[in-house]
């Protein structure tokens, strides 16, 4: 059982937030949060990393000089890949890098991750986090109130909210996913989560349907 200190805005103390971690995740799996952030990894790459083969370099293919008695290695074509212009001996080919995990493997990892961060104290719970307008000023006050503006930090909320993405965006290190975008990497990748209480109750009634 984990108790969380819910804060308001200021920074100010409102409140605890009682939850159980098994809700989320009977145990914390490394190795399967390893291969599913790999997976999120590899998933990012282009792919698109190309070179030529001495087949598809410019040059002439006339031998360069005879077989025998120059006193040199033999040598035929000019786009030989030993040579200075010629084709790589091992060209790269455009490639598709992505492949998945079976989905319930994927979906356990994300909750791994949270549990993971609620474990070492690395969540802070927020009551509400809302905004009439786009306020980059406003979320960083609401950071260094709540001492985390040296950090690199996930903002999750229950939902998208453009007010809170486009407040956020342009401050270093913050990045912001409604629950709905979670998953293992993004929670991993930040030193810290903010989290609204919301939010927090999505992702433990999401857990609940799940387990049912």
């Amino acid at each position: 059982m984990a108790s969380l200190t819910v804060y308001n805005r200021t920074g100010k103390e409102v409140g605890k937030y009682d939850i159980d971690l098994a809700e989320l995740a009977p145990r914390i799996n490394k190795q399967l949060l390893h291969d599913v952030v790999v997976m999120y990894q590899s998933n990012l790459r282009l792919g698109t990393a190309k070179t030529k083969s001495r087949g598809e370099v410019a040059g002439t293919t006339k031998k360069m000089y005879r077989q025998k008695g120059t006193g040199n290695a033999r040598a035929g074509s000019r786009r030989s890949g030993i040579r200075r212009g010629g084709g790589h001996i091992f060209a790269k080919r455009p490639r598709d890098w992505t492949y998945r995990l079976p989905r319930k493997a994927v979906q356990l990892a994300t909750r791994m991750a949270l549990a993971a961060k609620l474990r070492d104290a690395e969540v802070t719970l927020i009551d509400e986090l809302a905004f009439d307008a786009p306020k980059t000023k406003d979320m960083a006050a609401i950071l260094k109130a709540l001492n985390l503006h040296d950090n690199s930090v996930l903002v999750a909320t229950a939902e998208h909210d453009s007010n809170v993405f486009k407040s956020a965006r342009n401050i270093d290190r913050v990045t912001v996913s409604p629950v709905s975008g979670l998953n293992a990497l993004n929670l991993l990748s930040p030193r810290r989560v903010l989290m609204t209480k919301a939010a927090l109750d999505a992702l433990r009634a999401r857990a609940g349907k799940r387990a049912s």
